[in-house]
């Protein structure tokens, strides 16, 4: 027998109509009235096993469709669970919306279980965080933490409701899913940015995360183009320039931020992962001038003083940007030494590094890994990142041929994303190749939801390059103090078997050769799958940075 309809219903009928199709949650008996709500709305209900994981995938969901995500978490530890999921998504302007539990209104502070007030918790990794007032006001809630989550700058909400008002019946309310109105950049800073090109001589564009959530991918593409300038992708800006594109200079970073005089960053914070925002100053090169380009004027920097900044929609900063250039008189002619120097830099790096991507070292090499990984990637695959020293050569190695293929947790750096992004992957690209990479110890913060995947059948390749160890942090303190602790893994763990013994298949590989077969074997499974790598524990990527 259908169930009456109540506050549930209303909440998961708003959120359909914000795009929702699928609901992350692992079971709690607060939030069952949105459970019943999906099923009387036909959205499909995706239950984990750690509320982590739901979270990640609603914000996985999120940054490959461009909509917004969904995750419902119960009362208490449902919600402390999901934290470090809501962060993340904060850091990388995500989308989405998680729905809480809360304990009855007629119980509070009486010490019913999991009794416990959650939006303060959530309010500074949040945009909003609120408790729903009433069974009646639910679907108005619920309507204004999506619009909330999806205005520039985008982030994530969070909206708790009481037990006892979820149950309650409620009426039903009609959400006005308006897209946002775009937001007008400033033309005058945009002609100062234009001014300043028509200037340089050694310039360099980088491509952040939020020029594909802004949906300015093919803007973004004919600027670069259309004034031949050299381009770093950073994010989910990969892949905006395909691999092998005249304009695409990644393999010549140090060079190109050593050596630029005008940085134009666009989408992205100018944070650690670009040096601050501090760029030139090598090899006699004076410092150089930067530009911060943002989607809303809460994202440009305000730790340091650029040369010129402008906030607006992405599309719309590039289209006037272009036009501000050509009234600025900017010639391509006037850097395209610097373009050369740069691309001739680039594929000499790519050159020199054939021989480590076909190594045949015993331990394996890391970059051997990807060399055989190129080879089987299709040009709409997803690739996923979750670990530190082994991801890092994802960073380095695996170039997207399309936007919208690469995610990694972004700025803020947290492990156990993996499997979460991998559910809602597979879920967002049925027919392309998703493939995780882990390491060791990434793993084992999340790879019980692999009994997620195979519970609802959801093929994933999961590469997991094993050294037996916290690479990130064992070299470095090798390097400070001579010694490590709390830096070794057991080597050679099956983690592989874990993934069998959960219903997928798997193997260890430690022979070179053996990776191009097992990489084929995985693909060719139709289930969820590890290929578990014992690779060189005394190599080490060569960073630059430590993000600190």
């Amino acid at each position: 027998m259908d169930s009456a309809k109540h506050a549930g219903d209303a909440a998961v009928a708003v959120a359909k109509a914000y795009g929702i199709e699928t609901m992350f949650t692992l079971s709690g008996g607060h939030v069952f009235p949105l459970y019943d709500g999906a099923v009387h709305e036909g959205m499909r209900i995706l239950d984990v096993r750690h509320e982590q994981s739901a979270v990640f995938a609603a914000e996985a969901t999120a940054r490959l469709t461009r909509k917004p995500g969904l995750a419902v978490l119960t009362a208490g530890p449902g919600i402390t669970n999901g934290v470090s999921g809501v962060a993340t998504a904060h850091f990388n302007g995500s989308p989405v919306v998680v729905m809480g539990g809360r304990a009855p209104q007629s119980r509070w502070g009486s010490g019913a279980l999991q009794e416990m007030d959650h939006p303060p918790l959530l309010e500074p990794i949040t945009k909003l965080a609120f408790t729903s007032s009433g069974a009646d006001s639910i679907g108005q809630d619920v309507e204004m933490a999506f619009r909330t989550a999806v205005a520039p700058h985008r982030g994530p909400v969070f909206v708790d409701f009481f037990m006892d008002h979820l149950f309650a019946p409620a009426q039903m309310h009609q959400a006005e899913t308006q897209t946002p109105s775009p937001y007008e950049p400033d033309t005058d800073s945009l002609a100062r940015v234009a001014g300043l090109l028509a200037e340089a001589e050694r310039p360099v564009v980088v491509l952040g995360s939020d020029v594909w959530m802004d949906r300015a991918e093919e803007a973004a593409r004919d600027f670069v183009e259309a004034w031949r300038l050299p381009v770093i992708p950073n994010g989910q800006g990969r892949g905006i320039l395909p691999a092998g594109h005249e304009l695409l200079v990644t393999r010549a970073r140090g060079l190109a931020f050593g050596q630029a005089d005008l940085v134009i960053v666009v989408g992205t914070p100018l944070d650690f992962r670009l040096g601050y925002g501090w760029f030139g100053g090598k090899e006699g090169a004076p410092l150089a001038r930067v530009v911060h380009l943002a989607d809303a004027p809460s994202q440009l920097a305000t730790h340091m003083q650029p040369a010129a900044s402008a906030a607006g929609d992405l599309s719309l900063v590039f289209w006037s940007l272009a036009t501000a250039c050509g009234d600025a008189g900017v010639k391509p002619s006037r850097y395209a030494s610097w373009l050369s120097t740069l691309s001739e830099a680039a594929a000499a790096a790519v050159s020199g590094d054939a021989d480590l991507l076909s190594a045949d070292s015993d331990p394996i090499h890391p970059m051997r890994v990807y060399g055989e990984l190129g080879k089987v990637l299709a040009d709409d695959a997803v690739v996923i990142g979750d670990g530190g020293d082994f991801v890092s050569y994802a960073g380095k190695y695996v170039e997207p041929r399309q936007p919208g293929n690469w995610l990694d947790p972004g700025p803020y750096g947290c492990l156990g994303t993996g499997l979460g992004y991998s559910i809602a992957a597979r879920l967002a690209r049925p027919s392309s190749q998703v493939v995780l990479l882990l390491g060791d110890g990434a793993a084992g913060f999340s790879l019980m939801d692999v009994d997620t995947l195979v519970r609802h059948n959801l093929p994933v390749v999961m590469v997991c390059g094993n050294n037996g160890m916290w690479g990130l942090e064992k070299h470095p303190m090798q390097m400070l103090y001579g010694y490590d602790v709390a830096a070794e893994l057991r080597p050679g763990t099956r983690y592989d078997q874990v993934v069998t013994a959960l219903g997928g298949g798997g193997e260890l590989v430690t022979k070179p050769s053996e990776i191009g077969p097992a990489l084929k074997r995985a693909f060719d499974s139709g289930v969820p799958y590890m290929v578990n790598i014992a690779t060189d524990p005394q190599v080490a990527y060569p960073r630059n940075t430590t993000g600190v």
